[in-house]
């Protein structure tokens, strides 16, 4: 227990890749022009000597966390849009499954009516993975 009576939690020990990280964002930080580099290689020989969560977060506190690399971008960008492709299987299914109902109730096969809106949400698609898309800066990818 401490002087407030409550009781004392130790301390989380820190793994080789919590140093990694933070090393990767004092590097941001040096590249970016937040750090000087003899702080930088002050807080990164405290961040390589850290035990603790605690040691650790106080080295990288005040800095803000480094913007995702444009590979990152573009492979959160890809696995959005093969998500949307996966809705759109989906919406396929229950259209065809609404279409199938209906002929077998009626007795022939009539017009394939979810051409229309699959081939326009198709469309929308494809559209988004050609047009180029505009960053938060502004720019353009």
């Amino acid at each position: 227990m401490d002087d407030r009576g409550e009781p004392v939690v130790p301390a989380v020990r820190v793994s080789d890749r919590e140093r990694d990280a933070a090393l990767e964002v004092l590097a941001a930080a040096l590249a970016e022009g937040r750090l000087d580099a003899s702080e930088h290689e002050s807080r990164s020989d405290s961040a390589l000597r850290a035990r603790t969560a605690d040691e650790l977060a106080a080295l990288t506190a005040d800095l803000p966390a480094p913007a995702p690399t444009r590979q990152e971008r573009d492979r959160k960008d890809l696995a959005e849009w093969l998500a949307e492709w996966r809705y759109w299987l989906g919406g396929a299914v229950i259209m065809s499954g609404i279409w199938g109902v209906r002929c077998a109730r009626e007795g022939e096969l009539t017009y394939y009516w979810p051409v229309t809106p699959l081939g326009v949400w198709a469309a929308v698609l494809i559209a988004l993975a050609v047009w180029p898309r505009e960053d938060a800066d502004g720019t353009k990818d």
